[in-house]
């Protein structure tokens, strides 16, 4: 049995990690931990939780982390990561990363978008936690970097045209749109009822830190230079990333060809669903699958995504890394 610590345990990704790990037949959760006032029986922290979990959530202790844990699923916000990681390798322990930390192979890209960057030796063998394209790197991982909840819809939305050379690589446009709980457990004011009820706005525009995160796995994949303009939005709904992409092909495909590309490249994906018309994200909701539908509009290629950002775009995607490292089924435990 695996045993799995669970660090920042008191935010909705901590929450939907030990969900997904109490019904895994192979893992255990064994330890719990939280900023100290917000510690306490997990019953009492989470009420869902009552009957099904009875593990106290406490402060960071590693040392007892080390002794009851041999993977932790560290669900810290970026730049408290890496205060921690490093200290969890030392100890043996394999480290699954929700932070943007260890994401960004390039430190000047991470430090203008966050601050500077503290640990570059862990972050040189991070390895990127995207299993439909860095399935093979995962699987002999010490550290795995849990990708952004946007950079994982789109990207997956136009990963087969990128591999395949069929779109031009300088003048990507993603549009998403986020349900609230993208902000976080302790939104900011934007994010309150009152506002968001029966409300859409965008934000962070030209800023948004997922931006170059994007751009570097869109590389990757392409193996050329990408360029991507990024505008994310939020909705008033709870969970669920909707994306749109638009791209300029090189090539001209009917409608059909292009459905038969992306059903050839996922035929494999258990959690990658090509359809036939536009995805939307209650279908996606409380699971681990991407939908996708890429379609042609006056000669252009647009290309539609639909995650749960809390399970696909986190907590999910997690458990699905894990189930890598270990060499089980992926899809353990993930619906």
């Amino acid at each position: 049995m695996i045993r799995v610590a669970i660090i920042g345990a008191s935010g909705y990704t901590g929450l939907e990690s030990i969900e997904i790990l109490l019904r895994h037949p192979e893992a255990k959760v064994t330890y719990l931990t939280a900023l100290p006032e917000e510690c306490g029986p997990s019953e009492e922290v989470f009420p869902r939780l009552r009957g099904r979990c009875d593990l106290p959530i406490e402060p960071l202790d590693l040392s007892k982390l080390a002794s009851q844990a041999e993977i932790a699923l560290c669900c810290l916000p970026h730049k408290v990561s890496m205060s921690i990681v490093p200290k969890l390798l030392s100890l043996g322990v394999k480290v699954i990363d929700f932070s943007a930390d260890y994401r960004l192979k390039d430190i000047a890209v991470y430090e203008k978008h966050y601050q500077k960057h503290t640990d570059p030796e862990n972050l040189a063998h991070a390895e990127f936690g995207l299993p439909e394209l860095f399935r093979r790197q995962i699987q002999g991982a010490r550290l795995v970097a849990n990708p952004g909840c946007f950079p994982t819809g789109a990207i997956l939305a136009i990963a087969p045209l990128l591999k395949n050379g069929m779109i031009r690589t300088e003048d990507i446009i993603v549009s998403s749109i986020t349900g609230v709980s993208g902000g976080g457990k302790n939104p900011s004011h934007t994010f309150h009822f009152p506002n968001m009820n029966e409300n859409v706005l965008p934000y962070a525009v030209g800023s948004h830190r997922h931006t170059p995160e994007m751009e570097q796995i869109a590389t990757a994949v392409a193996g050329k230079p990408v360029t991507i303009l990024f505008q994310p939005h939020v909705g008033p709904f709870d969970r669920g990333i909707l994306s749109s992409v638009y791209c300029t092909p090189t090539t001209q495909l009917p409608p059909n060809q292009l459905i038969e590309l992306y059903q050839s490249f996922y035929r494999s994906e258990p959690f990658v669903r090509v359809l036939t018309t536009p995805p939307a994200v209650k279908h996606v909701a409380q699971t681990n699958y991407c939908h996708v539908y890429p379609a042609i509009s006056k000669g252009r290629i647009v290309c539609f995504s639909a995650i749960d950002n809390l399970i696909k775009g986190a907590a999910g995607q997690a458990v699905q890394n894990l189930n890598l490292l270990y060499g089980l089924d992926e899809t353990l435990a993930l619906f």
